[in-house]
């Protein structure tokens, strides 16, 4: 049997292991060609560490078997799940699961912060601090899901929102704070209701700061719950002293950070303002003064058009997502190429309902990957381009935001679609986008909108290109 000191040495050995390998995933899945290696990669970090953690935690059998029980219900419904959800509802997904990574940081500390008394001050600090940003993940993100399923329809807001929601805030810390300090609040065993309180507090600030955030800021508050529950899981690695979770979610709470610092650049708009404005809803963006008429195009016209040009740029958006229809858009790209056509696609960051959203779909149509390009590598080519194609998106393509100050977009990087020659753009009617801004692409003289569902119209475009061949 090995000493204790041995059995603490091969367990941060092995910690130490788990943590490189969920760098070096990380570090993979920044690129689309090693990305699927990337999940691989972390995945075994996260099994040694699972494994190990296991094997010399000291648990009673009961208690062992209790959590492996825990751990095979929770691998079997992720599974099972993982493999029926669609592409298309991939955020949401996301958005669940990167709930109960903050969930489960808050249940550590609650059970931490219910001990009470067996822990120093620093640590009961630390767990308060870990399970207060954990509750508000978890609720927060349990929002963004139903915002992003359709549960919840409408954004809720009210007067004086902000100062009710400032409120719940103070009187979350101020519970922290009597958790921590021992205060009692009027219970025969001190403590126990102020945590209760402070977690029900705590939920009720994530519920409270994410209902009147509108739909098209999801991409950046899923990217920032995502950081939130990293954090989360490093401070109650601190509390645990388990090395595997403190490195884990600080490189988890790093990397969300900095991508929803990158998210919210490319909306031109500070993390304040996406958590604190009005801003993603049509009743509160309103229209932006464009002026024009859209002009409508049968797919026959736009399938001869595409079927003789030289230079198509192939601008995918949610509406893609929703008609599931990105194998139908891979397959018009092939028999372009076929025509001679050169095609390539651009993806804005903000594109679709979550980070890499449009990436994630295109890939699983099979496009290579040289094919598809981001906005500072695209940009410069739509001059050059003979048909901009725009499948259901709305702001990324918004001229207003490089020439109309009065827009709520304004500042916002784009792709310049505006700038091709000719712009197809296939949107299923002539209301606002999901954002609720008007759209003044719709109404230059070189676009043409074709509308439909973006699956069947992209077919229509197929059966028209080989007419024109």
């Amino acid at each position: 049997m090995p000493s204790a000191s041995t059995i603490e040495t091969l367990t941060q050995l092995s910690y130490l292991v788990a943590a490189a390998l969920f760098i070096v995933g990380l570090k993979r899945m920044s690129s689309p060609v090693t990305a699927v290696s990337g999940v691989r990669w972390a995945g075994l970090g996260m099994v040694l560490a699972t494994v190990v953690t296991l094997a010399f935690m000291g648990a009673s059998s009961l208690n062992l078997m209790l959590v492996i029980g825990a751990i095979a219900v929770g691998g079997i419904l992720a599974w099972v799940s993982g493999k029926r959800v669609a592409m298309t509802n991939m955020p949401q997904m996301i958005a669940l699961y990167n709930g109960m990574g903050g969930g489960a940081a808050g249940a550590i500390a609650a059970v931490e912060l219910y001990r009470g008394s067996e822990h120093s001050i620093v640590h009961l600090t630390i767990a308060t601090i870990g399970g207060f940003i954990g509750s508000v993940s978890f609720s927060g993100s349990l929002i963004a899901f139903a915002k992003l399923q359709g549960l919840i329809t409408k954004s809720v807001r009210f007067g004086g929102q902000k100062f009710v929601n400032l409120a719940i805030l103070l009187v979350t810390v101020a519970l922290g704070f009597m958790v921590v300090s021992g205060m009692e609040l009027g219970a025969a065993q001190g403590g126990v209701p102020a945590v209760s309180l402070f977690f029900a507090f705590a939920l009720l600030l994530g519920i409270a700061m994410t209902l009147p955030i509108g739909g098209a800021d999801m991409p950046v508050v899923i990217s920032l719950y995502n950081a939130l529950t990293g954090l989360a899981v490093g401070f109650e690695g601190f509390v645990l002293d388990n090395a595997a979770m403190i490195i884990a979610g600080t490189v988890v709470g790093a990397a969300g950070t900095l991508l929803t610092q990158l998210m919210a650049k490319a909306m031109n708009r500070s993390l304040a303002n996406v958590l604190f404005s009005n801003f993603g809803e049509s009743s509160s963006a309103g229209g932006t003064g464009v002026t024009g008429s859209q002009k409508a195009i049968e797919a026959s016209d736009a399938g001869v058009m595409m079927a003789y040009s030289q230079k198509i740029i192939i601008v995918p958006g949610y509406g893609m997502a929703v008609a599931q229809a990105q194998h139908k858009v891979w397959e018009l790209a092939q028999l372009l190429i076929d025509h001679g056509v050169k095609v390539r696609f651009a993806i804005h960051p903000v594109a679709g309902r979550m980070p890499g959203h449009m990436n994630v779909l295109l890939a699983e149509a099979g496009v290579p990957y040289d094919l598809i390009s981001d906005l500072d590598e695209i940009n410069a080519e739509f001059e050059t381009a003979d048909v901009a194609l725009i499948i259901g998106a709305n702001d990324v393509v918004n001229p207003d935001a490089r020439a109309n100050r009065a827009s709520p977009i304004f500042g916002m990087p784009i792709l310049n679609a505006d700038k091709a020659k000719n712009v197809i753009v296939i949107k299923r009617g002539q209301g606002q986008g999901f954002s609720g801004i008007d759209n003044a692409l719709f109404v230059l003289d070189q676009t043409r909108m074709l509308y439909g569902d973006a699956q069947s119209a992209v077919g229509q475009l197929i059966q028209a290109v080989k007419a024109a061949g």
